[in-house]
């Protein structure tokens, strides 16, 4: 065998190795169904779609539009909207489409500051920025984890930004989009909500209905507590084609060419997996986060908004700087097989050696654990954290732990084979 082949093979398999006696708890990852992980290795993978169904630049695509279609029918039907764009092969290229349809370089947009957890795609350096968007960010409540409301209303009538934009990476309680109707309307703005981290919870109703609450546009990245193909999505209930039109054309010629078709077509059975299982999987997460929040909190831990209930999303925020902070602890962790991640809080100045730390519970739910199990986590979580037990040695735990979690759930099971042979193990 060649021996670069060679190599990089072996680095994948020690990858499945690894993660199979891990804790993957990152907040923006997900692992996808055997049916759907088969979707990536077909000849989809290998064409071209240029365009919208039926309408395509490219001939070839006969069965490709059919699949397009009925992704585009099963998206409209699970988050009850009008307009469903799946062609967007990323969450971040689904927020530079919005940039691209909405705003012009100059323009105001407001949005949550990187430090109060917004993503990267709104900052100066970042999407943003490049667009040469002037963005203002909102008055947050620290204690809350969420926007000031009446700050975040006073800023929009004086600045009368063209687009409000909210959404974060650190995202744990809906945004109150119902109580700043009226200050949209005054300041005459459109209302973007990049969803990524929470498009399953909204998808399974468990979180908040942005596009019925007045959002004009949602977009999102398909592989996190929706539990998809590394993808992306725009969603509208606009009535205006106007609009509908700009978005459109944001989205292509504007930031993609071909759209990725094997990706597209394992998101298509990850919405058919979500109509039937994904209400359970939302309140599932849920019932995790909080659980683990609690426990960890009981373990003496800082955990945020403990005033609020912690969390009501798959995202829990820890403070850590009393542990050696975020970049000392997510390392530690790593060496237990406990995959973490650094992150800022509100009062880092660092992003580097952040105080923070970020979880999810999303992955762990999809292999089918429970409130019991994340008490379990927690220990772990606290010997190496707290403590300070050897990592090696809570590693062992935490490989004997996952032995008896090793297989997706809330999807369909094609056969025993499938099951079988896409193992995590």
């Amino acid at each position: 065998m060649n021996e670069d082949v060679a190599f990089i093979s072996e680095q994948v398999d020690r990858h499945h190795a690894w993660f199979s006696k891990s804790l993957p708890m990152i907040a923006s990852e997900n692992i996808i169904s055997p049916m759907a992980r088969e979707m990536l290795l077909t000849d989809f993978g290998d064409r071209y779609a240029e365009g919208l169904p039926h309408e395509r630049y490219y001939q070839g695509n006969t069965f490709v539009d059919e699949v397009e279609d009925r992704v585009v029918a099963l998206a409209k039907k699970i988050f009850r909207v009008r307009h469903a764009d799946a062609r967007l092969i990323s969450g971040t290229v689904a927020n530079m489409a919005v940039y691209f349809a909405l705003l012009e370089p100059g323009d105001i947009m407001t949005s949550v500051a990187l430090s109060h957890g917004a993503h990267i795609s709104s900052a100066k350096f970042g999407a943003a920025g490049m667009r040469g968007v002037n963005n203002v960010n909102y008055p947050f409540d620290v204690e809350r984890m969420n926007i000031d409301v009446d700050g975040t209303a006073k800023l929009l009538r004086l600045v009368r930004p063209k687009v409000a934009a909210f959404g974060q990476s650190v995202f744990l309680f809906p945004t109150p989009l119902k109580e700043l109707r009226d200050a949209f309307q005054e300041a005459g703005c459109q209302v973007w909500y990049d969803g990524a981290h929470v498009l399953g919870l909204i998808a399974g109703g468990k979180f908040q209905d942005p596009l019925h609450e007045g959002a004009d546009v949602l977009t999102g990245s398909t592989h996190k507590t929706l539990p998809g193909p590394q993808h992306g999505i725009l969603l509208s209930d606009s009535q205006d084609e106007k609009f509908i039109k700009r978005l459109q054309r944001a989205v292509f010629p504007g930031v993609v060419s071909n759209h990725h078709l094997h990706a597209m077509a394992a998101l298509g059975i990850t919405l058919a997996e979500f109509l039937e299982f994904g209400r359970d999987y939302a309140a599932q997460i849920v019932r995790n986060s909080k659980a683990l929040a609690q426990a960890l909190h009981e373990r003496g831990i800082k955990v945020l908004a403990e005033k609020y209930g912690f969390t009501e999303s798959h995202a829990v925020a820890l403070d850590v700087a009393a542990f050696g902070g975020g970049a000392k602890v997510a390392a530690d962790l790593e060496r237990a097989n406990i995959i973490t991640n650094k992150n800022l809080l509100p009062w880092d100045t660092s992003p580097v050696k952040p105080s923070g730390v970020r979880l999810g519970t999303q992955e762990l739910t999809r292999l089918g654990m429970a409130e019991a199990q994340m008490r379990e986590v927690a220990d772990l979580f606290a010997r190496v954290a707290v403590k300070g037990d050897p990592p090696e040695r809570v590693a062992a735990d935490v490989a004997k732990m996952r032995k008896d979690f090793n297989t997706v759930h809330y999807c369909f099971s094609k056969d025993a084979e499938a099951h079988r042979r896409w193992r995590i193990a």
